[in-house]
């Protein structure tokens, strides 16, 4: 079904949404009480401040079934969430421009096994940490056993990790020294500029060797800007962004959008959820995406909405087309979606990943024959979140999309990403019945 359509479907779907504390419509006495577990999910996680609002979208064989918005997204100001309110999604701008980067791949601009030195020249004969002396702040390398490649970078096997609080303290205090940025909330200098300073640093362990999340993806984004000879945000734009229609996804925010965005939270020392009034990370401002930067985190930059993010899931699940516009071959997105680590790499513990963990080259943990055992999704499925808490999923054999957004600053709740999947899945079966008799 044509996703721009769904809206003049809207009524022969599950509901028919309205605004926070809204009344659900519901259509041909159909017992939706499995579906209302999704609303009490939500609602439990707000009632016990564990986040302001949210906004839940389910997707299904092309059609929005289900698209809601709970609670506020600024408590303080009582603005109550909508559909379309505009969130820092993080970690999950990492698959947005892995797409970017697999669109000059088509083109022939690069191989996946080219060592990043061919277009960097700085990253050639990287170093291995070997001792750190934590008092000194000074480390001791050895030589690389090989270069790291764009498919490392893609699959986060460089050994380049993060400087942040969710990676390895050692290499955290190594990049902290160095100025390295995280990419969330960071406007300046040039995302070039930073990178050619990561190379000058140690990797965390030899390539390959090991699953490490890092900062791969904003040296990524680097290397599309010299493939393309565009900065990063105005190649997704035009390859990506505008052929999808995900109009409101951008590293910084058009003034018309400032009032959509949602205000960032945390749980205080005595446990209530309270507005952050702090900088964050290394020092960056919450509204970053209402600044004028200069620096396009293709890991960690983007903000977007359920909607954007769901037509963005539904390309994939559609094999590389949406709306008549093909943004990649099927093959490819059948590359991207394919487990990339050898059982004999070692997933590092920060950030903890489930045993039996499986990444792809498209920025998604992958469902697979190995790890299917631990979650309600069917092998093939592929999802990943972001750092405010964030999530997003999609199941190509239900033909199904799963997207929730909050926005929590190193929140103790991410688990709620779970509940909700778990709660869609618990009512697959009366959506399918639904759907049925339609």
């Amino acid at each position: 079904m044509n996703f721009l359509k769904t809206s003049l479907l809207i009524v022969s779907l599950l509901f028919i949404v309205t605004q926070v504390k809204g009344q659900d419509h519901q259509v041909d006495n159909l017992d939706n009480q499995r579906i209302l577990r999704i609303d009490a999910i939500i609602e439990k996680h707000i009632q016990q401040e564990h986040i302001p609002g949210a906004v839940a979208l389910i997707i299904k064989d092309g059609s929005i079934i289900y698209n809601k918005a709970f609670g506020h997204a600024d408590i303080e100001e009582n603005i109550p969430m909508k559909s379309d309110a505009i969130f820092r999604i993080a970690s999950q701008s990492k698959a947005l421009t892995s797409v970017g980067a697999m669109v000059l791949w088509e083109r022939g601009k690069f191989l996946l096994d080219d060592p990043v030195s061919k277009y960097i020249p700085e990253f050639k004969d990287m170093r291995v940490l070997d001792t750190y002396n934590t008092q000194l702040g000074s480390y001791t390398t050895i030589e690389a056993k090989r270069e790291i490649t764009i498919r490392d970078l893609l699959r986060h096997t460089s050994g380049i990790a993060y400087p942040a609080i969710f990676s390895d303290p050692t290499m955290w205090k190594i990049y902290e020294q160095a100025g390295i940025p995280t990419g969330i909330g960071t406007t300046i200098p040039t995302i070039g500029e930073k990178m050619k300073d990561l190379a000058a640093l140690p990797l965390m362990h030899q390539p390959e060797e090991r699953f490490t999340y890092g900062l791969n993806i904003d040296l990524l984004g680097y290397l599309i800007e010299m493939w393309s000879g565009q900065p990063l945000n105005q190649f997704l734009r035009e390859e990506l962004f505008e052929p999808l229609n995900m109009k409101d996804t951008w590293f910084y925010l058009s003034k018309d959008k400032h009032n959509r965005l949602v205000e960032v939270y945390e749980i205080n020392k005595e446990g209530h959820l309270v507005e952050v009034n702090h900088p964050m990370y290394e020092g960056v401002d919450k509204d970053f995406p209402k600044m004028n930067g200069t620096y396009y985190s293709g890991g960690a930059g983007l903000s977007s909405t359920a909607i954007d993010l769901g037509r963005f899931y539904s390309m994939y699940l559609n094999k590389g087309v949406l709306d008549g516009n093909r943004i990649l071959a099927s093959s490819t997105v059948d590359l991207l979606l394919t487990n990339q680590l050898r059982d004999n790499v070692k997933i590092s513990p920060m950030p903890p990943q489930p045993v039996d963990f499986q990444f792809s080259l498209g920025g998604f943990a992958i469902e697979t024959e190995k790890n299917d055992y631990l979650s309600p999704r069917t092998i093939g499925a592929f999802g990943w979140g972001g750092a405010f808490n964030t999530h997003g999923w999609a199941d190509p054999e239900n033909k199904l999309i799963g997207i929730l957004l909050t926005q929590e600053y190193l929140s103790p709740y991410f688990s709620i990403g779970k509940e909700f999947e778990n709660a869609v899945y618990q009512s697959l079966d009366e959506i399918y019945q639904h759907l049925h008799n339609e």
